[in-house]
């Protein structure tokens, strides 16, 4: 009996691995579809949602199996939506096949809208390449009726506004906090300037309840950001920067700093989404009223302060790289200053595998603004007040492999998560 249960359990077994690989087959006959374009796409999209609406190419998951390398990039608009840059890049027999396609999205726009904007600007894009392969006689090119040219007139004068409160509340029997976050945002940008004004309130309470004693803690902060940006050329532009703000944990009443500054990118701004190499100097006047007295017994003082930032951003098809590096220091006392160095890089090192790093590091020897005296437990345990450092760092690292199948063409959402 037992070995006849075992024949049965083994035929079953191998009818369904026979299954199992003949629907194997099956797939990769449906997805290799030979003859059609290979594609590699470098974007942050819902890449589920391309391939069901651009199903007559192959998504490969390596860069070196594609004819075609895609590159999508973002950056934002004075409106407050996107300007999304698709950058088409021929390979093998489309070499020297490159393309430039941009979209921009409406900052009221569901991303339902925005993704269909992508889709369609991709599907224009790829036509130049699919017209090359046996697909072709699959695709079927139309437009609206009645198109027609139309003055486009902006009753706001690209002026945007922005508001926006986050109210959370958490509790439990021996523990409750209220979080609210409360921002407005005017902007304008054109060509020609960029102009914006950002509020913002943060108010933290939290409440410990032990044997019926209770404890309140309270931090919060205000600051009022201005800024404004005249483009003087393709390479120089120059601006000021103006901030006011108010925090119990870093012991301002009042920080008041103005700082004028010049910047000059080595490449050409209309570059800016593939590369960037900023230098940004800035000079002002700062005046801060603290709540306590400082670490140099003092309540209030007037300062002058400049500081040097150099950006480095590229966005290729082996990767992404970018890296800040700034220090400043006061004008009174050069030997209060700070450097921090900032920077992220992703690698595709070969097919499969990939590398991303995080890191970074500050040297702190600038915060004028310390409290004098002890913290206690509470205020050092729960950061309620700045505390003493001079030095930041933190590192992260990341190591992806992927194998199997060159083909990424099939959407199954079945017990996804969301």
């Amino acid at each position: 009996m037992i070995n006849k249960i075992k024949i049965l359990i083994f035929s079953v077994l191998m009818t369904l691995s026979l299954t199992g690989f003949t629907q194997v087959l099956q797939e990769e006959s449906k997805t290799s579809r030979e003859g059609a374009l290979k594609v590699f796409m470098d974007c942050r999209c819902d890449f589920n949602y391309i391939r069901e609406e651009v199903p007559y190419v192959n998504y490969v998951r390596d860069v070196s199996e594609a004819q075609v390398y895609i590159l999508v990039t973002s950056q934002r608009t004075g409106s407050g939506g996107n300007q999304y840059t698709f950058s088409f890049q021929g390979l093998g027999k489309f070499k020297g096949m490159n393309d430039t396609l941009v979209y921009s999205s409406n900052p009221d726009e569901p991303y339902a809208i925005v993704r269909e904007g992508q889709v369609n600007v991709l599907k224009m894009g790829l036509l130049r390449y699919v017209a090359h392969t046996p697909i072709r006689s699959e695709i079927e090119i139309r437009h609206n009726e009645g198109l027609k040219a139309e003055e486009v007139t902006d009753k706001w004068n690209n002026w945007v506004f922005d508001i926006r409160t986050t109210p959370r509340f958490n509790a439990e029997e021996s523990y409750r906090t209220l979080n609210l976050f409360n921002s407005i945002n005017i902007s304008k940008v054109t060509p020609d300037i960029k102009f914006e004004i950002e509020l913002d309130h943060f108010f933290n309470r939290q409440r410990y309840i032990v044997e019926d004693e209770e404890n309140t803690y309270i931090r919060q902060s205000e600051s009022a950001d201005i800024l404004f940006v005249k483009s003087i050329n393709n390479h120089w532009s120059a601006g000021l920067r103006w901030q006011l703000r108010g925090s119990t944990q870093e012991n301002y009443d009042l920080d008041n700093e103005i700082m004028p500054a010049i910047e000059y990118d080595l490449y050409p701004y209309s570059e800016a989404t593939h590369r960037q190499l900023r230098t940004l100097y800035s000079i002002g006047y700062q005046f801060s009223n603290y709540i306590d007295t400082t670490i140099y017994n003092l309540m209030s003082e007037h300062l002058f302060r400049h500081e040097l930032r150099i950006a480095y951003q590229i966005q290729e098809k082996w990767g992404s790289v970018n890296v800040s590096l700034s220090g400043s220091s006061y004008l009174h006392d050069f030997s209060k200053n700070s450097v921090e160095l900032d920077g992220f890089l992703r690698v595709r090192l070969f097919k499969g595998l990939s590398l991303s790093l995080n890191g970074e590091t500050a040297y702190i020897n600038d915060r004028l603004n310390q409290r004098k005296g002890e913290l206690s437990e509470a205020e050092r345990l729960l950061r309620l007040k700045q505390q003493a450092t001079n030095f930041e760092v933190g590192a992260s690292i990341s190591i992806n492999y992927t194998f199997g199948s060159i083909y990424s063409n099939v959407v199954n959402p079945r017990f996804s998560n969301y």
